[in-house]
């Protein structure tokens, strides 16, 4: 058995509410510049539940990747802003970041920011905004990601 059909009970569930949640986060984010705390803290939490059951990934490496991707991101911004004197980079996505780590782990975070960051520079490229709300572009990498994840 490959590919969808052996995708258990436990990681359907968690795969669909991942997706709800990602498509709040992505309205919201568009909408008013801003990720919901309980989005990405409560994704945190269940990308640490689900390493306990889930075979996709371990504790000990949901644990790293979410500590490592809130800490680079948060500061990432934290720089931008004391270089700059403006938000770039808020702590929305850090946690947004963390989450995904939690979710899938350090190895998957270079390739999961490089997708998200090569599709909204594109964008904002091709519409010429000078400002995007960043959290859609991740929370779409995240969703390849784990798609690609749970269907191998």
């Amino acid at each position: 058995m490959t590919g969808l059909e052996q995708i258990s009970s436990t990681e359907w569930l968690s795969s669909l509410l991942l997706g709800g949640v990602l498509a709040w986060v992505c309205v919201f984010d568009l909408r008013y510049f801003q990720i919901p705390d309980i989005a990405s803290l409560g994704l945190v939490g269940a990308g640490l539940i689900l390493s306990i059951w889930s075979s996709l990934i371990v504790p000990t490496d949901a644990l790293l990747g979410a500590t490592v991707g809130y800490g680079v991101f948060a500061a990432l911004g934290a720089l931008f802003y004391w270089h700059t004197g403006q938000d770039g980079l808020g702590l929305g996505d850090a946690k947004l970041l963390a989450a995904a780590g939690a979710w899938l782990g350090l190895g998957d975070l270079p390739v999961l920011v490089a997708i998200a960051a090569i599709s909204a520079l594109s964008y904002a490229l091709l519409t010429r905004q000078r400002r995007i709300a960043f959290g859609p572009w991740l929370a779409g990498a995240f969703w390849i990601i784990w798609m690609v994840r749970i269907s191998a």
